[in-house]
């Protein structure tokens, strides 16, 4: 699951009018308001005097820590509806890392993706931006590990159609177009043929907000999406979708810090670890609809396969 196989546009749910009757549907999402545009209130974060030893003078001096994001993967990091302020469990957890920090402010700023890593130690001090952690990244540069991503089911409100994550032969899926997931369900329907049952009805549709309109209609059967996603939509539909099964095919997603910055790897360990433990950070994802993603442990240049 390579982040930008995965990267979904950066428009809320809300906004597309999933708070508005679907189109070929009576029903009627919930009217729930996107959490991006309030974000999640870091100001009682006190900051770790242990930590705050950790972090380097240079960093101190500017009381600041800079974060490079490609602001475009709802609801890890996306725009609010004024389509420049970032926002997003990723951004908030950035603003709560720099207050234990010490520091005055967590900033992100929007970069291609492609063009982030060469700037992490230079424009950019980390980089939070869903990445997926592999062995080719840490080999270029620290990755400390907070979230596990895989793909997961989403299906109408109580899963009238009965549909079974474990044989999803004959059925309608929703995907976006050119994400992992759209290669995957395509392999599933290949897989099904092969097996002599129905091929997978694959619709896919350039915006995953297009999707969420379907199933929340009872058009699909399903959706495929990234676990973070499926949990995004049951949080902006009132509950109108709902995840089955347990996500597959996960992966670590990990802050990526310069690789000659050991100090300020461990000093963002440090952070998330205790930002873990005393249930901030719960707190953040769970606010977008993520909490099942969220790890429990920090840790730096996890091995990975």
């Amino acid at each position: 699951m390579k982040r930008k196989l995965a990267a979904l546009a950066a428009i809320s749910l809300a906004s597309l009018g999933l708070a508005a009757c679907t189109s070929g549907s009576d029903n009627t999402a919930g009217q729930s308001t996107d959490p991006g545009e309030k974000g999640f209130d870091v100001s009682s974060i006190k900051a770790d005097p242990e930590i705050q030893k950790l972090v380097p003078q240079n960093i101190k001096d500017a009381g600041v820590l800079k974060n490079g994001a490609s602001t475009d993967y709802a609801p890890a990091e996306f725009k609010k509806e004024d389509g420049q302020t970032p926002t997003g469990y990723d951004v908030d957890m950035v603003k709560a890392i720099a207050k234990v920090m010490g520091l005055k402010e967590g900033t992100t700023t929007h970069a291609e993706f492609d063009s982030l890593l060469p700037q992490i130690g230079s424009k950019f001090d980390i980089g939070v931006s869903a990445f997926t952690v592999s062995k080719e990244r840490e080999a270029q540069a620290n990755m400390i590990s907070y979230a596990e991503v895989g793909f997961s089911y989403g299906v109408p409100k109580g899963n009238p159609q009965k549909f079974d994550p474990k044989d999803p032969c004959g059925k309608t899926i929703g995907v976006q177009t050119g994400t992992a997931q759209h290669e995957a369900i395509e392999a599933l329907s290949k897989k099904c043929t092969d097996d002599g049952k129905k091929a997978i009805s694959i619709k896919p549709h350039k915006l995953q907000t297009e999707v969420t309109q379907k199933v929340v209609g009872k058009q699909y059967d399903a959706t495929l999406a990234d676990s973070p996603v499926v949990g995004y939509a049951v949080k902006m539909t009132g509950g109108q979708i709902e995840q089955v099964g347990e996500p597959f095919d996960t992966a670590l997603h990990g802050v990526v810090v310069a690789k000659n910055n050991e100090q300020l790897a461990k000093a963002v360990q440090a952070a998330i670890q205790k930002l873990m433990d005393d249930g901030t950070l719960k707190k953040i994802f769970t606010l977008y609809g993520a909490q099942d993603a969220l790890k429990d442990k920090a840790e730096l240049n996890p091995a990975v396969d």
